[in-house]
């Protein structure tokens, strides 16, 4: 199962719990809204552990990669590509990212 996967069922099960403590409540059930409130720090728990284990898919330095990607379009303009052309390649690639996000 992929992360985002984990992450929708664990978003689920929060709102379910929610809505059990809060119906569990009205019904004055204290056992089953405390039952509902362990499920819910348990769906927690699972959250912070799926997070933990994939990583964040941030960039660690993100003035160091944008120094370093300026670098390489210098690059390849020094060396007889079109600047314009290859900022439209970078700022594609750039809005093809922030989609698959």
């Amino acid at each position: 199962m992929s992360p985002r996967a984990v992450r929708a069922v664990v978003l689920l099960v929060f709102v379910a719990g929610i809505a059990g403590m809060i119906a569990s409540s009205i019904a004055d059930s204290n056992g089953w809204a405390l039952a509902f409130g362990l499920l819910t720090a348990g769906a927690a728990l699972c959250l912070i552990t799926v997070t933990a284990a994939t990583g964040s898919a941030s960039v660690p330095d993100p003035e160091a990669a944008g120094a370093a990607l300026e670098a390489r379009v210098e690059r390849l303009v020094a060396g007889g590509a079109d600047e314009d052309e290859v900022r439209a390649l970078v700022a594609e690639a750039v809005r093809m990212g922030r989609a698959r996000r």
